[in-house]
């Protein structure tokens, strides 16, 4: 039991445990929700924190030495988010097209999602530095992260706020567009890729390419909206 516990000591504090448990954690996740049929409440990333925060508590391991490990999968958030072109430039025609109805849409979107949380979070009266790093949750996370970093937020919390808002989205989405019976695959993925960035736009993908398309597309608008209407909203509003 000694050795196997000074193996875990060695173990657990170098980087190549945590990626590999990370990205383990996300397969089995993927693969349940697919063997499932993909419904909205098996999202493979809500899954993937539910398998992995156990093993962080039963080993004590710190975010920051768990975040050491996984680092490099936050910086190919960056790339992906540069990737995000390829969806505008596809669907180019099409936006040409509708540019009134999308500048619109992704306008109303943006300013909703960064002043509702403003408004709100003044309402129940949260600290300054919490209202700061909740006001960019909307957007892509490496966008978030230096929005919330320029306006005096705290990046670390506002990276929990991202993903949590990301899940919620991804979950709700699907059954809140039936309800309201929104069927056109066009207005359900610009919405959920507005609200709700990339988890949001990965759940799209797997209901209806049209609907990730139109997705990655609000995903991408929005982020560069957002990093130009934060900053405005929050000295107007704070």
């Amino acid at each position: 039991m000694t050795d196997v516990a000074t193996l875990w000591s060695y173990l657990a504090t170098t980087p190549l445990i945590w990626l590999t448990t990370t990205i383990l954690a996300y397969l089995v996740a993927d693969g349940m929700a697919r063997h499932l049929g993909n419904p909205p409440w098996a999202n493979p990333v809500l899954v993937s924190v539910l398998l992995i925060a156990p093993v962080l508590w039963l080993t004590r391991t710190t975010y920051a030495t768990y975040f050491e490990g996984a680092q490099f999968i936050h910086f190919l958030l960056g790339p992906a988010t540069v990737a995000l072109a390829l969806p505008l430039w596809d669907h180019r025609d099409t936006i040409r097209t509708s540019v009134a109805p999308i500048a619109l849409a992704l306008l109303a979107g943006s300013i909703v999602a960064a002043g509702s949380a403003i408004l709100l979070a003044r309402a129940f009266g949260l600290p300054m530095e919490v209202l700061l790093s909740l006001a960019p949750k909307s957007t892509t996370a490496p966008v978030a992260l230096g929005i919330s970093e320029a306006i005096g937020g705290i990046p670390a919390l506002t990276a929990v706020l991202v993903i949590l808002t990301g899940i919620i989205g991804a979950v709700t989405v699907t059954p809140l567009m039936n309800v309201l019976r929104i069927t056109d695959w066009r207005a359900r993925g610009f919405a959920v890729g507005v609200a709700a960035h990339g988890i949001g736009t990965a759940r799209a993908f797997q209901v209806n390419p049209v609907a990730g398309a139109y997705a990655g597309i609000a995903m991408a608008l929005n982020a560069l909206l957002t990093s130009l209407i934060v900053p405005l909203l929050v000295r107007w509003l704070v």
